[in-house]
């Protein structure tokens, strides 16, 4: 008798995302998930660049997967899914950077837009990601630190001081001149300084 495993190597994706749809049974994502959980991995790995982050990143697209794939009509997969996991990656990135945005007080049309059903949304919104990477790299050492711990890992005063050893003044310090010089350091990047 032919397992369950090998029934469904035999399947395209289309195949795979029909039966999803046809019956409650979620065993079709597994295969999914085999083909192509190593492709999401690496596109969240590009965003994250944390190990950790882009393996709950996967985890939590194929779970959502499960619903999405039921509501929409799909003709290629595999550039569906891409698609699928870049938006997630760029939202979970806003989320983390909203804060820092808003902290920052740059121009809301420079630096948000709301149109997510865009492609030309999702080019406009990695360009301004990649821009305030940029800048934060530009930052000295020590901002740069207190600057990601505080707006892009969420940290509180108290745990920059228990993991940097810096005072809590210092600490406040480098964030304050740290938003300062990233707001410089940003407009250098935008007009390519």
């Amino acid at each position: 008798m032919e397992s369950q495993a090998s029934k469904y190597q035999k399947v395209d994706d289309l195949g795979l995302v029909a039966l999803l749809k046809q019956n409650a049974s979620n065993e079709p994502l597994g295969e999914l998930y085999m083909r192509y959980g190593h492709l999401v991995l690496g596109l969240c790995f590009k965003y994250f660049k944390n190990k950790e982050d882009s393996k709950e990143a996967v985890f939590q697209i194929f779970e959502k997967l499960i619903n999405d794939l039921r509501k929409h009509n799909i003709s290629f997969f595999k550039s569906w899914l891409y698609v699928y996991s870049k938006n997630y990656c760029l939202m979970q990135l806003r989320k983390k950077q909203k804060k820092l945005s808003v902290e920052l007080e740059i121009n809301e049309n420079t630096m948000l837009v709301l149109d997510y059903n865009s492609s030309d949304h999702l080019i406009e919104k990695e360009n301004q990601i990649n821009n305030l990477e940029a800048a934060i790299e530009q930052l000295n050492d020590v901002q740069k630190n207190c600057i990601k711990l505080f707006f892009l890992e969420n940290k509180s005063y108290k745990e920059i001081v228990a993991l940097t050893g810096y005072s809590e003044n210092e600490v406040k310090s480098n964030i304050q001149n740290g938003k300062r010089n990233l707001k410089l350091k940003l407009e250098d990047v935008i007009n390519g300084k």
